[in-house]
């Protein structure tokens, strides 16, 4: 492995490292975590007891006990909890949590998402914004995303729920249930302009 400043990187004694892969400063790789071949782990990561997969490249994000497949990029800031399982040529991106979800291959998730007990298929978007609510107040749920759909920015994906394929969620919609396979879905109020009126708020 190639490490670029061994001054301010911690590598545990149990992790298995590719030769070719290359650690930049500031990291700590802990546990028994595994590196495969080709992959770039850019500066600030702690990655523990986590196994990445060949030629992915991971940027200032944290994982615990998740797994990345080869081909994917996670970060910068990105959160991957216990039990997140990442495909092939992914892309998770900045501010995105994944706790405890499957996530097929080719898809994306490039920005400000929860994704909490979702099982998501192959080639689908997760916008900018959405919410998978897992959580009841008394019980966590678990979702279904199948294969090739698309979840528009600011979406709640209310769970137990399940998305069939080709489903695609228009920006905003709160989805509480099934819905059928290429089905287009929208659920939002419809917006009200009364001209003139802004001003009467700040008795103007």
């Amino acid at each position: 492995m190639v490490i670029i400043d061994k001054a301010t990187t911690f590598i545990s004694p149990e992790a298995i490292i590719a030769e070719d892969a290359i650690i930049y400063p500031n990291n700590h790789i802990l546990g028994k975590s595994v590196i495969g071949s080709g992959c770039k782990i850019m500066p600030n990561c702690i990655i523990t007891d986590s196994e990445i997969g060949d030629n992915t490249t991971v940027t200032a994000s944290v994982m615990q006990e998740a797994k990345v497949g080869e081909n994917t990029t996670v970060g910068p800031f990105a959160y991957l909890r216990k039990d997140s399982r990442v495909g092939n040529f992914c892309r998770i991106g900045d501010f995105v949590e994944i706790k405890d979800s499957v996530i097929g291959d080719h898809t994306k998730a490039s920005h400000l998402a929860y994704v909490g007990n979702v099982t998501i298929g192959k080639g689908c978007n997760i916008g900018c914004g959405v919410i998978f609510v897992n959580y009841d107040g008394k019980t966590k749920h678990s979702s279904i995303v199948e294969d090739n759909c698309f979840i528009g920015s600011n979406c709640n994906i209310i769970a137990p729920v399940t998305l069939r394929e080709g489903s695609y969620i228009a920006a905003g919609t709160t989805v509480t249930d099934e819905t059928p396979i290429d089905s287009f879905v929208i659920g939002r109020t419809r917006q009200i302009v009364k001209e003139s009126r802004g001003a009467d708020r700040y008795g103007n």
